[in-house]
């Protein structure tokens, strides 16, 4: 969020795919009035998370006119994900990463059957395979809204190396400023939207060569200090914020976690 904060214009056209749980954060209310999505763990509810999101794509993302989609395919905390990751890996006949966590390709695979590209009949693909796609992907849009609705162009990868490995954590260090100042790195790839196979598997597999190009990437990073790269047109430039936005935003959050704080001891005297 603090990186793309300084670039005007992103904000207000951008929709993110998060956990439910931070639904009862703080902000919470602002992502509601955003119409975020809040996407909930779990096998059990993960099928029925999904449609949520088909209809919050066709019903909010698309009239909205958003531009952008933030979404997290490891879907979760690297600390609490590492190891069923691993096991996933060794059940699945996989790489086991250290640095980051197997994907899960669900969500994408919905993003890609509403604003995915419009994609030709393929030669190597059956026309009832594609028929079935294309009957899966537009049922239960609104006729208007299947013809105009936007098509997404392109795959931005970011991945996040931070000092000696160590995330930054939101209270302690954003809000209280206890860690010292240091740098944190991100890595932009950006691959055009039709480089991602339309079928399931081949999305899949799309999704883990990019987790396991991370892990390789983040364990090069971590040894010698810079990410590896085979391009001389890598463009690499600080972030700078708005000094002013910041102290706003950070004000606001200060001042919203106290009230959150009253209400939950307000709830919490009245019930004992």
């Amino acid at each position: 969020m603090g990186a793309w904060n300084p670039r005007p214009g992103v904000h207000s056209n951008l929709m993110w795919i998060m956990d439910r749980v931070f639904k009862f954060t703080n902000f919470g209310i602002v992502s509601v009035l955003h119409e975020d999505f809040f996407i909930q763990a779990g096998r059990d509810k993960r099928d029925a998370s999904l449609e949520e999101l088909r209809r919050h794509i066709v019903n909010s993302y698309i009239p909205l006119g958003r531009q952008f989609m933030v979404l997290f395919p490891e879907g979760g905390f690297l600390h609490k994900r590492r190891e069923i990751s691993q096991r996933f890996a060794d059940k699945n006949n996989l790489p086991k990463l250290e640095y980051v966590t197997l994907p899960r390709a669900g969500a994408m695979k919905i993003i890609m059957e509403e604003i995915g590209p419009q994609r030709e009949y393929s030669p190597g693909t059956s026309q009832n395979e594609n028929s079935k796609r294309e009957n899966h992907t537009t049922r239960n849009v609104p006729r208007a809204v299947a013809a105009t609705s936007p098509h997404l162009e392109w795959v931005l990868d970011v991945t996040i190396a931070y000092p000696d490995r160590v995330p930054l954590h939101l209270i302690q260090d954003v809000v209280c400023g206890i860690r010292p100042p240091c740098s944190i790195r991100l890595h932009y790839r950006l691959y055009p939207i039709t480089e991602v196979p339309p079928d399931s598997e081949g999305m899949t597999q799309w999704l883990y060569d990019r987790f396991i190009e991370k892990d390789r990437m983040l364990e090069e990073y971590y040894r010698t200090g810079q990410f590896p790269t085979t391009s001389d047109t890598q463009v690499v430039r600080q972030v700078r914020q708005d000094n002013l936005r910041f102290l706003i935003v950070h004000a606001f959050f200060i001042a919203s976690t106290y009230v959150q704080y009253q209400l939950f001891y307000a709830v919490w005297s009245w019930i004992w």
